[in-house]
């Protein structure tokens, strides 16, 4: 079986206080992944910073990282739509309809977000997003952090925002969200539509038990230092490339093979760019 590797190099709240490899400029985000496409990452999910290093949706930003992206390697692109809590319903959608990524979030509910605020995706913005992405010939990752939210991407489908198969990303451990469990990633993933592929991520601690479940269960993994700014108890992780190289040997150990990103554009049915 192939696996596919996600990196989510950065986010929108982990500060180089937190961990001082975390890139922030274009420049910074696009070394970042190429060094874990070279160690096996398929695909990229970017968030941008401003130059504060706040979270923006900038889509210059975008723009700009990816084409230095792209001048380096041929990873699958996977764009926020979601990098800034003030981020307005257009904003969260210029990038796609300007850069057409082959990927982009679609967190499929709303949530409070710990003590930050609001995290708001109302069934008016969902419906939008969705139409853009279908017209923009993007991909949507379908962003779970509970129950709710599977039997949103459902109801959207059924209405045709959304078009099968879907892709579902579970993120597990948010402030709000589901905690990163074994027994939480097995019942959502028991919700999905058969034909649907997903990917699993578990927050800080979590991160390994939820890795080692999705591969137990079929399906594939995101790492990255949005995600886990740790290598292990009270260590740091050197990169995100560290965290990448630990998931693919973890993948291989277990019998896997590291998909390529031709073979994650098959196995998503995304086109190859010409």
């Amino acid at each position: 079986m192939k696996t596919i590797i996600t990196v989510a190099t950065t986010g929108a709240w982990p500060t180089k206080k937190d961990n001082p490899n975390v890139p922030l400029t274009p420049q910074e985000i696009a070394n970042d992944v190429y060094d874990c496409y070279k160690a096996g990452a398929a695909v990229a999910h970017l968030h941008m910073r401003d130059e504060e290093g706040k979270g923006t949706m900038d889509k210059e930003k975008f723009k700009e990282t990816a084409a230095l992206i792209k001048e380096k390697c041929d990873i699958i692109i996977n764009m926020t739509t979601s990098g800034d809590l003030n981020a307005t319903d257009e904003t969260r959608q210029a990038h796609l309809k300007e850069l057409r990524p082959d990927m982009a979030s679609y967190d499929c509910g709303s949530m409070n977000w710990g003590h930050s605020g609001l995290f708001i995706n109302s069934p008016q913005f969902l419906e939008e997003l969705g139409t853009t992405m279908q017209e923009c010939n993007v991909k949507p990752e379908i962003e779970i952090f509970d129950a709710g939210m599977v039997y949103n991407s459902l109801y959207y489908l059924k209405k045709g925002i959304l078009k099968a198969p879907i892709h579902y990303q579970f993120v597990l451990g948010a402030a709000g969200g589901s905690t990163a469990t074994v027994e939480n990633l097995v019942y959502l993933k028991s919700l999905i539509p058969e034909g649907s592929t997903w990917s699993a991520l578990g927050i800080g601690k979590g991160h390994l038990p939820i890795l080692l479940t999705s591969l137990a269960m079929g399906g594939h993994v995101r790492v990255g230092l949005e995600d886990n700014v740790m290598y292990s108890k009270n260590e740091l992780a050197k990169s995100n490339r560290q965290l990448v190289e630990r998931a693919a040997r973890i993948v291989e150990e277990f019998g896997n093979k590291v998909a390529t990103p031709d073979e994650a554009r098959e196995i998503l049915g995304l086109k190859k760019e010409a």
